[in-house]
């Protein structure tokens, strides 16, 4: 019998290691196996490199001495990703450590490069130091994956790859986020210590997900905001929400467990996710007149087409007009999509 396939999953961190795309590699990671060799490679949160099975997986987690943003400062990742055997490598992007891994260590090996999001940065540190290691990535990548046919369509960095993609949509296990009676007792419990209606909000606390925003809005809003996840912002949002008086109706609950989670997802009345909506008639692309509502919801990827949503509005953006071809209207989407991006992440040059 042959030996199976062995795969590399190169990520930026792993559980227990909280985030979207940590456990997004770990569901691969575990369903891969056992048909398939699945290892992983990530940054450590600690000044230790430590190798151990994680749930039967293999990880190897470098040595990382601090961080900068949300990216550990690993110089011994490039080392570790070329001593590591495999006999294709999976690369988890964004990821600006395995990106420049890659490039000093002069990877050739088969590769396939999973692209989660593009990545949102003041436009000449991207220009600088991260599109050229992510280009010759993209460059010699033998496919790249993404989660629905629109990221790839319209994501900035595939223009020159898209016959490379492949859609492969994000896959979820539903089965921990049921409503036993004990997940049900505990959302009652929630619902007694927060007066509703009760607004959530998952995720870690940085630039990007916009939960300055969020405060800003509970401002002029009568419910109890309830704030699931940590993050280096955490400390600035807490002062954030005394100094516009909401405190007492903003709740900061860190971290919590899978089941904790599933609770707070039934006791909650409204999930909170930031976007950008455009009202109107869309003019380019529709002649009759008739009057639209659509909204793209950041960091989703999931078909809601039939599903109630309740939008609030933060800040208006432009004018609707008529645009000369529909490469203009992509132009001028993305760009409004990086101006709402930019007003959540508040970024200073």
């Amino acid at each position: 019998m042959p030996a199976p396939l062995r795969v590399l999953h190169v990520g930026k961190f792993y559980p227990p290691a909280p985030g979207g795309m940590e456990k997004m590699v770990q569901s691969l990671c575990e369903g891969e196996r056992p048909g398939v060799d699945s290892q992983v490679l990530v940054a450590n949160t600690s000044a230790h490199t430590v190798r151990e099975a994680w749930r039967g997986v293999p990880v190897t987690r470098v040595a990382s001495f601090g961080s900068i943003g949300s990216v550990g400062i690993c110089p011994g990742f490039p080392f570790a990703l070329a001593a590591a055997p495999r006999d294709v490598t999976v690369l988890h992007e964004p990821n600006p450590v395995a990106l420049v891994s890659d490039c000093v260590t002069l990877s050739r090996g088969p590769l396939v490069v999973w692209f989660h999001s593009e990545v949102v940065r003041p436009q000449w540190k991207y220009e600088l130091m991260y599109r050229p290691f992510l280009r010759r990535v993209l460059s010699r990548a033998s496919r790249i994956v993404v989660s629905s046919p629109r990221l790839a369509e319209y994501a900035r960095e595939l223009s020159d790859f898209r016959h490379k993609c492949v859609v492969i949509p994000f896959g979820l296990d539903t089965s921990h986020l049921a409503e036993t009676p004990a997940i049900a007792a505990r959302a009652a419990g929630i619902a007694r210590e927060f007066p509703g209606p009760r607004v959530l909000f998952v995720g870690r606390l940085v630039p990007y997900k916009g939960v300055d925003v969020l405060i800003d809005a509970m401002a002029g809003v009568q419910a109890t905001c309830l704030i699931v996840g940590d993050g280096p912002l955490r400390a600035s949002l807490e002062s954030h929400a005394a100094s516009r008086g909401v405190s007492s109706r903003v709740r900061f609950l860190g971290g919590v467990s899978d089941a904790d989670l599933a609770a707070h997802l039934h006791a909650c009345d409204l999930f909170v996710l930031p976007s950008v909506t455009n009202i109107g008639t869309r003019p380019t692309v529709d002649q009759t007149g008739k009057t639209h509502i659509e909204t793209h919801v950041f960091n989703l990827d999931k078909d809601l087409y039939g599903s109630s949503l309740r939008i609030g509005f933060v800040q208006r953006l432009r004018d609707e007009r008529t645009f000369e071809s529909l490469d203009a209207l992509r132009a001028q989407i993305e760009a409004d999509c990086q101006r709402a991006r930019v007003l959540f992440d508040r970024l200073s040059l």
